[in-house]
């Protein structure tokens, strides 16, 4: 399973932003039924989100926020039917990382990767500007996708590119070319893109979510915070 592999090479990766997410400074923001703060919240309203995404970091004393993995989230209802036919059940269950930071930070390569796609996911509250990176380790081939970028520094990449391990290839974007969201990247991890190129769902079915971790495996196991294990 890719999750063994990517716990046996942890050593080898790199940071994907220049910050230390083990900082006193970071905190977990829980965006899911269970935190009352987002019961009333206008998440439509981006300018408000963003807002509420700072009092959530005040209340911690903290200026960035990370979580996200298997969380069965309610942030998602500020764009019925982004995912499919509004009738059919919601998706909600999110495959990767978010961290919550400014508009404008680099994002770093983890590991020596070649540009696998781009593309610029721009319905409001999609990924806006995306990257997938395809890596190697051992003799396994695997993907990290990287959402809501900046689109200036995005559009400069093709696929086939070397992007050298440590190496900044984009920035975090600003909204609403982000998907029209607060600031932050969604970070995932994906073993098989089952043909497809410049996405890749970041969210599921919750009654899908035994069958997501051995494709989408936690991405802590490369940004080792000790804020994702808590």
């Amino acid at each position: 399973m890719l999750a063994s592999l990517l716990e046996r090479h942890q050593h080898e990766f790199s940071p994907v932003l220049p910050v230390d997410l083990n900082a006193p400074d970071v905190a977990r923001l829980d965006f899911t039924a269970a935190n009352p703060v987002l019961q009333n919240a206008d998440l439509r309203d981006t300018a408000a989100f963003e807002e509420l995404v700072g009092r959530l970091l005040e209340a911690q004393n903290a200026h960035i926020g990370v979580g996200g993995y298997l969380e069965n989230r309610v942030i998602y209802r500020r764009s019925p039917g982004l995912f499919g036919d509004p009738a059919v059940p919601a998706r909600s269950l999110h495959l990767g990382v978010d961290v919550w930071l400014r508009a404008g930070t680099p994002v770093l390569a983890p590991l020596d990767a070649l540009v696998h796609s781009v593309q610029d996911n721009d319905h409001f509250g999609d990924y806006g500007p995306t990257v997938i990176l395809q890596h190697q380790l051992e003799d396994t081939v695997f993907y990290t996708l990287y959402g809501h970028l900046s689109r200036r520094e995005t559009l400069l990449l093709r696929p086939g590119m070397r992007i050298e391990k440590g190496e900044t290839f984009t920035e975090v974007g600003p909204a609403p070319e982000n998907g029209d969201w607060p600031p932050h990247l969604h970070f995932q991890v994906i073993a098989d893109l089952e043909g497809r190129s410049g996405d890749f769902p970041g969210v599921a079915l919750p009654e899908e979510r035994e069958k997501w971790p051995a494709l989408c495996p936690d991405p802590n196991l490369i940004l080792q915070s000790q804020w994702l294990n808590q």
